[in-house]
């Protein structure tokens, strides 16, 4: 299906819209995705580097750029994966995408996918676009990597594709460290752990990037 420019209607600031609470950490070994109902995945920054990442088996960029995935599970039925951080903060910030190419039916559980395209892949429809590159598994990061999932109204930040990778494939993450109440809108933020980094109590450089992200003290 060819890239239409289009608005969506989503109630995303309805969905995000949490009580504030009071911020406080816990860090676990266990923590699991999110019950069955799905509300918004994303990732993205005001000041977000550009997203960069090469397909698979492609040669090691000269630079290395930080790669950027979002993906939105939204209560509307639908999944929204998003490759680039100013995509992601005008969905989240007024519930549209001005250009998607959509797949009725082939997401989870029969969810229609819609995925976010930059105004520079629209230019040549021929090409699949990054978020389908990325949900497709042809995608492949070459170098720093910096995601979000939103589901439940609790955003799951990843600072390592390996991470996040491993999400996609269990639905779980195994070492996390959790602050509650220190997202944009007082949501729950859980931070993705692995082996190497569960051992280093709170991930400060991943935390400041979520900051950095979401423009939030």
């Amino acid at each position: 299906m060819l890239a239409n420019k289009r608005n969506l209607p989503l109630a995303v600031t309805s969905l995000l819209a949490l009580g504030v609470m009071s911020g406080c950490a816990t860090q676990s070994n266990t923590a699991g995705a999110p019950a069955s109902k799905p509300a918004v995945i994303a990732q993205a920054a005001a000041a977000a580097p550009q997203a960069t990442a090469a397909p698979v088996a492609a040669a090691q960029p000269a630079a290395a750029v930080t790669a950027n995935y979002f993906l939105v599970y939204h209560e509307n039925g639908r999944v929204y994966p998003i490759a680039d951080a100013k995509n992601y903060l005008a969905f989240l910030e007024h519930g549209e995408l001005i250009y998607t190419r959509t797949r009725v039916g082939e997401g989870p559980d029969g969810a229609t996918l819609v995925f976010g395209i930059e105004k520079k892949e629209a230019e040549d429809l021929a090409k699949p676009s990054k978020a389908e590159l990325f949900y497709d598994g042809k995608m492949e990061v070459t170098g720093p990597f910096y995601g979000e999932v939103i589901r439940d109204g609790r955003f799951y930040v990843f600072g390592e594709w390996a991470d996040f990778k491993d999400y996609l494939e269990h639905k779980e993450i195994t070492f996390t460290f959790t602050e509650i109440g220190t997202g944009p809108r007082g949501e729950t933020v859980i931070y993705a752990l692995n082996k190497k980094t569960k051992d280093e109590g709170r991930p400060v450089a991943l935390v400041e990037a979520f900051k950095q992200l979401h423009q939030v003290k």
